[in-house]
């Protein structure tokens, strides 16, 4: 009984490193690709930010093409767990889910320079890597068929002789990826606290009935 006792301690270990190694050198990935561009970040760069021998990163990601679509997992992963808790506290009313939607992309744990940099330079990449555009759009699609059906459930707070659900949707994921691309382009300028009453302010244009307690957010 010992015995199997020591050899399920030991595996654990083994999996808890293995987790944590690759977690190191996804982290050194984000960092070499926001140093020195996509391009020019490989193992070899990773392996040294991650103070690991590029055999460790051969060894758990035996290629450039597959440590990167798990760093953009990993990155898409972050995201989502963001923007799934802010749903989860949010009360059970469309539109309310569409603010929490909306203002999690605000988030200090993933509204970062660092972030944006990584985020762009994945999306500059996407047409020649098609794997990208792949993990990309299954993350995308599970947030845009939730924001979607928010906007449908909404319909009675918004006027529906301009907006449909679909167009409504739509011009809410484009203000946040404008939001994204000026964090890259402009890392001092606006701040996250500017940024957010611009995401408010456009929600209270959208939802009039419920401008006061939009503006409160």
């Amino acid at each position: 009984m010992a015995l199997t006792a020591s050899k399920k301690r030991a595996r654990k270990e083994r999996v808890e490193n293995a987790a944590m190694r690759r977690r190191q050198l996804i982290e050194a990935t984000i960092d070499s690709i926001v140093e020195k561009g996509l391009s020019a970040t490989t193992l070899a760069t990773v392996a040294e930010a991650a103070g690991l021998s590029q055999g460790v990163a051969v060894f758990y990601f035996q290629t450039k093409e597959n440590l990167l679509a798990e760093t953009l997992r990993y990155h898409n992963e972050q995201y989502a767990e963001v923007w799934r808790e802010a749903l989860a506290q949010a009360p059970d009313d469309p539109v309310e889910r569409i603010c929490a939607l909306f203002l999690a992309d605000l988030d200090p744990r993933i509204c970062t320079h660092r972030n944006a940099v990584l985020w762009n330079s994945f999306w500059g990449e996407a047409k020649a890597r098609p794997i990208f555009t792949e993990i990309c759009e299954q993350y995308d699609r599970e947030r845009y068929d939730i924001l979607l059906a928010c906007c449908k459930e909404a319909g009675a707070s918004y006027d529906t002789s301009i907006w449909d659900p679909e167009t409504l949707a739509e011009s809410l994921e484009s203000l946040t990826d404008g939001i994204w691309m000026r964090v890259h382009l402009s890392p001092e300028f606006p701040g996250r606290d500017q940024l957010r009453l611009v995401l408010v302010r456009y929600l209270a244009t959208l939802f009039p009935g419920r401008r006061s307690e939009i503006l409160a957010k």
